[in-house]
């Protein structure tokens, strides 16, 4: 009886525990089917926001804001890879429209009867008249190029990428290309800009018109302000921190008289300087500022100078601050009326670098390290197109600045003040004049 029991009990136990096997695995089935079906809600929810997002997109994209235009565009397809790595069973989400005429396309189209749309320069920081004009001064170099890219798409698709920082992709859709033809029209546009409009650093051509300008801010025979910039670089390649710098001769308008780009930060300042083509000019060849003396109201000579930062040595030609002034002496007002000056000049190579960075948003970003040979061309792409529209007598409006998120407040950068000698005195007794002469000036007023 107690063996019988026994084995009556354990058949029990076997069936109650199968019994809570199947409930359990009913659960969980059931569970299961749950989850797929909350994900299959949550999947179809994303297609059907995405598909949204895109058709609004498709409807509006001739007048959204480009920032409105390309963090939607992210948005999209970032959004829709994620819906595909989540769900690789899924049939890939169409995102193209109906066949119609790219965007680019669509904007002339929509902007042809009229000369003044403010789009343009929301698009392509600059109007309509200014990119007809400098498309005819590129078109016979573009034209010849190895893309297939129509010379008025191609400037458009590099003027777009230079304004808003767009990547190749998101410039491919917007103009009906490819992303490597949009990288290949990019560069030949920066190339053909490079060659066609050098002429427009005109330290070399138009030197009276430069001195008449410093002239009107009391700074007399002087050919122009000399800065550094930096720009940043992805990478370990020029260490923590590291960055291009860019040396940048600039007049009284804020134009850009010279340009020398691509200088590893790692570089001192005067070690760039006296290695730049405007010190062979100056110190070597002896091509640049052999202009006229000008005699001072003390009857003290001045030959053409320029003004440059503390960062760079003290120089016959080249005017820096007084350093380690005491600001109750008496004695230094002539000194002090100098830096006064100074600082005031040293503001428009500040202006005319943060111009140029709120125009064209790429060269705000960081410098992928891969590209970094084509870094000087598109930073003096950037500088050439600046002083082309002062040409055109264009403004880059306030409000198109903060529509992109930027600032254009000041952006000092400091540099380590210059410790090395001086070669001579005679840079100190050019200043020492200059100096006097302000001073008097200041009393004047």
């Amino acid at each position: 009886m107690a063996a019988g029991g026994f084995s009556g009990d354990k058949r029990t136990t076997r069936s109650s525990a199968i019994n809570a096997g199947a409930v359990t695995t009913r659960s969980k089935a059931k569970k299961s089917d749950r989850k797929n079906h909350l994900k299959h809600q949550l999947v179809t929810l994303i297609e059907t926001t995405i598909s949204s997002a895109h058709s609004f997109l498709s409807l509006n994209d001739l007048h959204l804001l480009p920032s409105q235009t390309l963090a939607l565009e992210s948005f999209i397809y970032s959004t829709s890879s994620s819906l595909q790595a989540l769900s690789p069973c899924l049939p890939k989400l169409s995102l193209h429209p109906p066949p119609r005429q790219c965007w680019f396309q669509r904007f002339l189209s929509a902007t042809a009867e009229v000369d003044c749309d403010p789009r343009w320069n929301l698009f392509f920081r600059m109007s309509k008249s200014s990119f007809s004009l400098l498309l005819r001064l590129l078109s016979p170099i573009q034209s010849s190029s190895s893309t297939s890219v129509p010379p008025d798409c191609a400037l458009a698709a590099a003027l777009f990428r230079l304004a808003h920082g767009a990547s190749y992709k998101a410039v491919g859709r917007r103009f009906g290309i490819d992303s490597a033809d949009a990288c290949r029209s990019f560069y030949a546009v920066c190339k053909a800009i490079n060659d066609k409009l050098g002429h427009l650093l005109e330290l070399r051509s138009d030197i009276d018109r430069i001195v008449v300008g410093f002239g009107w801010i009391s700074l007399p025979n002087c050919c122009g302000v000399l800065g550094l910039r930096r720009f940043g670089v992805e990478g370990d390649l020029l260490g923590k921190d590291g960055s291009l710098l860019v040396q940048a001769l600039v007049d009284a308008e804020g134009r850009f008289l010279d340009v020398s780009a691509g200088w590893p930060s790692s570089m001192k300042p005067e070690t760039i300087l006296r290695q730049s083509k405007l010190y062979a000019e100056i110190e070597k060849s002896g091509e640049l500022l052999k202009g006229p003396v000008y005699n001072l109201d003390d009857g003290k000579p001045i030959s053409q100078y320029l003004i440059g930062d503390s960062c760079f040595p003290l120089l016959p030609w080249l005017l820096t601050p007084y350093m380690k002034l005491n600001e109750e002496d008496s004695s230094g007002f002539p000194e002090r009326a100098f830096n006064s000056t100074h600082n005031r000049a040293m503001g428009l190579v500040n202006t005319a670098f943060c111009k140029v960075r709120a125009r064209w948003k790429l060269l705000s970003k960081p410098w992928k390290e891969e590209c970094r040979d084509f870094f000087p061309f598109v930073v003096l792409t950037g500088c050439l197109l600046h002083n082309f529209l002062i040409k055109c007598s264009e403004k880059l409006e306030e409000e198109q600045d903060e529509e992109d998120g930027a600032s254009s407040s000041s952006e000092e950068q400091k540099f380590p003040l210059y410790d090395g000698e001086t070669g001579d005195d005679r840079g100190k007794d050019i200043r020492d004049a200059l100096a006097l002469h302000l001073s008097r000036l200041s009393f004047r007023r």
